[in-house]
């Protein structure tokens, strides 16, 4: 779904590039990797929630790079849709994984006693970092000082 799409829907706005507030969301969703990381052997369903935490936060950066910002009700899923846009078809794989958790996240905050296995959380953190490290990458084309981060 092309950004001319979700514009006509209503779900993404037009916005100038803080670069700021980009640094700001990559370096807090490198902080929750490392905190999903730390928290995975003691909490596994709280570890998933803030690896998922950690990916919203880097595609959010990510898009308010490329000059974006979602509106709306679902602004999860836009900003997953958005994601896969930037990135592209090559990165598929990654944003079908960050909607995958996104989806899970939502069951595991609203119903109470959702486990979450060691496997799933240990698949749930490498997906984050190798997404994460993604956005990162895409975004220091777009601001060469990230490369400060």
């Amino acid at each position: 779904m092309a950004y001319e799409d979700l514009r006509e829907k209503g779900l993404v706005e037009d916005v100038k590039p803080n670069f700021s507030t980009v640094s700001s969301l990559i370096a807090r969703a490198l902080k929750d990797l490392a905190t999903a990381r730390a928290n995975a052997s003691i909490d596994r369903e709280w570890a998933y929630a803030i690896a998922y935490l950690g990916m919203l936060r880097a595609a959010k950066g990510m898009i308010a790079a490329e000059g974006l910002r979602p509106r709306g009700r679902e602004q999860q899923r836009t900003v997953v849709t958005l994601a896969g846009a930037i990135l592209g078809d090559e990165a598929r794989p990654l944003v079908n994984a960050f909607d995958r958790m996104r989806r899970r996240w939502q069951v595991i905050v609203d119903e109470v006693g959702q486990p979450v296995s060691r496997y799933e959380v240990e698949g749930a953190i490498k997906d984050a970092q190798r997404f994460i490290e993604r956005t990162v990458e895409w975004t220091r084309t777009r601001n060469p000082q990230m490369t400060l981060l």
